[in-house]
């Protein structure tokens, strides 16, 4: 076993390259329904090249054979082939038509998809992906990326591939017209070419680059945004400022450099678009001077190699939105290819459980750690072999230092993350071969700074409670009556209809914790995790609670870890947790002076 790296930031960089058309095909995949609108657009891509590069020819025949030789001049067929390229011209305006309203729908679905792929993937994802990644990080992958990559298939992506089929077809027909003038007059285009492919990683880096600092600044947007009540009550609203003052001139200084990387093509494929055309009148006239070459079929040249120059030059534009679809992608791909590390193991493959070192039958406690050891992806040490037994219907405390390890032991018990050595048993099984509802089911935790959802306390306090999911006000009331819990819900002034706001505007924190505190022991967990529940309540609401404790079932195991000795003063075993150890403390006395004096006593 091993604590996973999930920093996003930390896994990408510069020398990260993504395989364009494997990327094109996964973003596709999310649509597999929409796979024939995608190809009938490119059908209708197709027809409208062909039908474009028809133009050329015709006009190049009519003036060669029926306006510039004079022995056959036929004006009724040049109205006919005029009246050819109306209807050609006609139905190229419908296909652009087409296009555009197929892949702006196919657009708009795949970020739709794209969405609800990343949102999903997040809630796969465990407890320490979100601790080492910043959440205005995440947003902003969730909503800015993913509109660059709709926007360049909305917009961008037909286009794109349009310029491609002008390219190769005026191409063709330039070099078949006359394959020596055809090659001169493309000659320029190699140059395009190489500049290309020794600039797109640059761009592609900047591109990045301004993607991170827009994550970064909605980072820091975010951040400030929730601690604003800390920035007002310190009075730091300079502190502050200064940080997105810092974060947004990062922005605007990655921005600027993507915008000038976004626009080099442009000059540059100008230049050598006009090079060609330079080269073409230059070695056309000389080719109508020497041998029998037609005026009309030089236009024709002209007017092809205008369909092989401008697209290239639009495709300098829609490069560079492609060099962006593209960064953001890998930004995007990043979390998509992340692996929960929490996976359900099959029972064979899991570690039988053994006898304790005090001869207890294998199984026969509700918890046990058997040489669990702990660390952080950053290396850091937290638990060193550990092993200890938690039984049935006990109240045990956790004691020691901030920072000792008790919130990580509270966590690996709750299977928040999975140790790095050894294992944790869960009646008698090792706790991943349980699924994550079997495990949320036998085990509550209440945390310090409770989260709740926007909504009503009935909501908050069924969150993820199937069992009452489908009582109404009056039936629900009854339950919290029987379970002692009414008391708490009075402090509430519309009772379960208290409207709560997630921010937490309009509620106290203890009186989120008493929400917290319904929706856990509602839930009748076998084992009830309580970190520093009791921090921000009254005194008297803390007796209501330890009552409340107290006619939990006789087989509901107790984990308290507090700070305050009265509250573990009625534990029936007391656990010092520092240094990387986890050592009984024996009586109430002896925790109290290996706090006191930092001891560490067996």
């Amino acid at each position: 076993m091993s604590s996973k790296n999930y920093n996003l930031n930390s896994t990408a960089g510069p020398a990260q390259k993504t395989a364009i058309w494997p990327a094109l095909r996964k973003l596709i995949n999310l649509l597999p329904e929409q796979r024939g609108r995608l190809y009938l657009a490119l059908f209708i891509m197709v027809l409208y090249s062909v039908l474009t590069m028809l133009g050329p020819y015709i006009i190049g025949q009519t003036i060669t054979r029926y306006i510039q030789d004079k022995t056959h001049r036929d004006f009724s067929a040049v109205l006919r082939n005029c009246g050819w390229l109306l209807l050609i011209y006609s139905v190229t305006l419908v296909t652009v038509y087409l296009r555009t309203t197929l892949m702006g729908g196919f657009g708009q679905r795949l970020l739709f998809s794209l969405r609800n792929a990343i949102f999903n993937k997040l809630q796969e994802l465990p407890v320490a992906f979100f601790a080492q990644n910043k959440a205005g990080d995440l947003i902003s992958r969730v909503n800015n990326d993913t509109d660059k990559i709709n926007q360049f298939f909305s917009q961008s992506l037909m286009q794109f591939v349009a310029s491609l089929f002008f390219i190769t077809g005026s191409a063709i027909f330039l070099i078949a017209l006359n394959w020596r003038l055809g090659l001169a007059a493309l000659s320029p285009a190699l140059l395009m070419w190489i500049f290309t492919k020794f600039v797109s990683p640059w761009v592609k880096r900047k591109n990045a680059a301004n993607l991170k600092s827009t994550g970064a600044m909605s980072a820091e947007i975010q951040e400030s945004l929730g601690n604003f009540k800390v920035v007002l009550a310190f009075n730091r609203r300079d502190y502050f400022r200064k940080r997105f003052a810092e974060a947004n001139t990062h922005n605007y200084s990655t921005a600027i450099s993507a915008g000038i990387a976004n626009n080099i093509y442009i000059p540059v494929f100008g230049f050598l678009a006009s090079m060609g055309q330079l080269v073409l009148l230059a070695y056309g006239v000389y080719l109508i001077t020497t041998v029998h070459f037609e005026v009309g079929f030089l236009i024709s040249f002209f007017l092809y190699l205008s369909y092989f120059y401008d697209p290239l030059r639009q495709m300098a534009t829609l490069w560079s939105s492609f060099q962006l679809a593209i960064a953001s992608w890998d930004r995007i791909s990043q979390i998509l290819s992340m692996e929960p590390d929490l996976v359900t193991l099959p029972a064979a493959e899991a570690a039988p459980a053994v006898n304790g070192a005090d001869g207890s039958a294998a199984g026969s406690a509700l918890l046990e750690f058997s040489d669990v050891s702990f660390h952080y992806p950053d290396g850091k040490e937290v638990l060193r072999h550990n092993s200890f037994r938690m039984e049935k219907g006990k109240t045990y405390a956790l004691v020691g230092p901030t920072g000792g390890g008790k919130t990580t032991t509270a966590s690996l018990i709750a299977r928040l993350y999975d140790p790095t050595g050894g294992t944790v048993y869960l009646n008698g099984k090792d706790i991943r071969t349980y699924t994550p509802v079997e495990r949320s089911q036998k085990i509550g935790f209440i945390l310090q700074e409770p989260f709740l959802f926007t909504g009503t306390v009935k909501e908050n306090i069924l969150y993820g409670n199937e069992q009452y999911v489908n009582y109404s006000d009056e039936a629900l009331t009854a339950v919290l009556q029987q379970s002692g819990l009414e008391t708490l819900l009075s402090r509430f002034d519309e009772g379960l209809s208290t409207k709560i706001v997630s921010t937490g505007d309009g509620i106290s924190l203890g009186q989120k914790q008493l929400i917290a505190f319904i929706r856990a022991v509602l839930r009748n967990p076998e084992l009830l995790i309580l970190d520093e529940a009791t921090a921000n309540i009254d005194t008297v609401t803390e007796k209501l609670l330890e009552d409340i404790l107290r006619r939990l079932p006789a087989t509901t195991t107790r984990v308290i870890i507090a700070h305050r000795l009265n509250t573990i003063e009625n534990a029936d075993e007391i656990f010092f947790v520092n240094g990387g150890e986890i050592l009984r403390a024996g009586s109430l006395e002896q925790a109290v002076d290996m706090l006191l004096q930092g001891k560490r006593v067996s």
